[in-house]
């Protein structure tokens, strides 16, 4: 896979021009998506994913909030993709969001906010 270099260092753009961290197959947004969703701090994250360095975690923290707008559009669509069908159960005629918080109140519209 061919990577282009971008001015943050650790981060690369893969063919699609998706924000990749060096050295890794993980996804600028994935990282991030654990940051918000969790609150976890940059070295949490490196608890959590040991093999990307701290340096690599502050410098993908840096492209996103260089490129927020992109990175939480991109993120509600992986979200709205990912979410199971508002539709009640039928055996139970209770409603999914009953046994599934609602992973929207982490990642807010910045036209709205």
């Amino acid at each position: 896979m061919n990577y282009l270099a971008t001015d943050y260092k650790h981060i690369q753009l893969d063919e699609n021009q998706v924000p990749v961290i060096e050295g890794s197959t993980m996804k600028v947004v994935e990282l991030i998506t654990s940051h918000l969703a969790h609150g976890w701090s940059p070295e949490e994250l490196h608890f959590q994913y040991p093999h990307i360095s701290l340096g690599k975690i502050y410098s993908a923290l840096a492209y996103y909030w260089d490129h927020q707008a992109a990175l939480d559009s991109d993120m509600k669509q992986r979200l709205e993709k990912a979410s199971p069908p508002i539709a009640p159960y039928p055996q139970q005629g209770i409603h999914w969001s009953a046994y599934f918080p609602a992973p929207q109140t982490w990642l807010r519209d910045p036209k709205t906010s």
